[in-house]
């Protein structure tokens, strides 16, 4: 067990907003990130949506009104940008498969990382390899090259990465990039469990994910939906720090639909209760060794 840990808060994700309090437009995102900060969450994961449609976007205008709104408030939180868009590989279908569909969305290295490159943020996050994510043709296609470019340029630009590991194997490529060179340390990797075709969230999968991890590494574990919150109680007892956010789970208990500052004071309460100390985000800067560019 560990003593002290960080919470991330992760404010909205790719997925269609399946609840009110899902924020979409750049004002909302950066609001919901606000006061998740303020309610105790040290780094704050972002995406963002098309204001129109609400569906996932990497237009850097997005991220640039988000991130100049949270910099202006009365908030300091680590800012961890998304660099997972731009993995959408969608099959045109099951006797069809080419052409592909034109929900396809491969750009190059470089153009995945353009927000990242003009912001600066502290943590961008790198998936660590390819899966079927939920049902139908799509698949999250992320090569051992187009990481390894994605993962240089990342280093290059003074950015500390964030390896999303969804399953076994994706902690090989961690391996893998850190044994070429372009994973500073300490290495930061997130476990992602409980998301379908990737690592189940029991006890057994996620030990054997920790028994993995490479020295020095600094770690965090997340489940969605409804194990979200016995997540924030089992992650201190592994070793590994906590997320929250309605990216992962969109309820605060059974029918309560939850916001995402109600969901870091759960989070905040639980860790409290079980003596684990909140770390700020100066300390989680600090212990990650982080460059500050603004």
């Amino acid at each position: 067990m560990i003593s002290e840990v960080f919470i991330t808060c992760a404010v909205t994700g790719g997925a269609p907003p399946r609840q009110p309090n899902v924020p979409i437009t750049p004002e909302q995102i950066a609001e919901s990130a606000i006061e998740a900060a303020r309610a105790g969450a040290a780094v704050l994961h972002i995406h963002v949506r098309d204001p129109e449609t609400g569906k996932t976007s990497r237009d850097p205008a997005l991220f640039r009104e988000v991130v100049r709104r949270i910099r202006k408030s009365d908030v300091n939180p680590v800012l961890n940008l998304t660099a997972g868009t731009g993995s959408d590989l969608v099959l045109g279908g099951a006797e069809s498969p080419l052409p592909l569909s034109p929900r396809t969305d491969m750009p190059g290295a470089i153009e995945r990382l353009m927000h990242v490159d003009e912001l600066r943020p502290e943590i961008c996050t790198i998936d660590c390899g390819s899966m079927n994510f939920g049902r139908g043709e799509f698949i999250m296609a992320n090569t051992p090259g187009m990481l390894s470019a994605i993962a240089a340029r990342v280093q290059q630009l003074g950015v500390r990465p964030e390896l999303e590991v969804f399953d076994t194997g994706h902690l090989v490529q961690v391996h893998d990039l850190i044994k070429e060179g372009v994973i500073d340390d300490p290495p930061l990797i997130q476990l992602c469990m409980g998301i379908r075709y990737g690592a189940p969230d029991d006890a057994s999968t996620l030990m054997a994910l920790v028994h993995q991890m490479p020295p020095r590494a600094v770690y965090s574990a997340f489940s969605i939906g409804s194990m979200q919150m016995p997540y924030v109680a089992l992650a201190p007892l592994v070793g590994a720090n906590v997320r929250v956010g309605l990216e992962d789970n969109l309820y605060l208990s059974r029918g309560r639909l939850a916001t995402n500052a109600e969901l870091v004071q759960r989070a905040v309460e639980i860790l409290q209760r079980i003596g684990v100390r909140l770390m700020s985000p100066d300390e989680v800067r600090e212990k990650l060794a982080l460059k500050v560019y603004a």
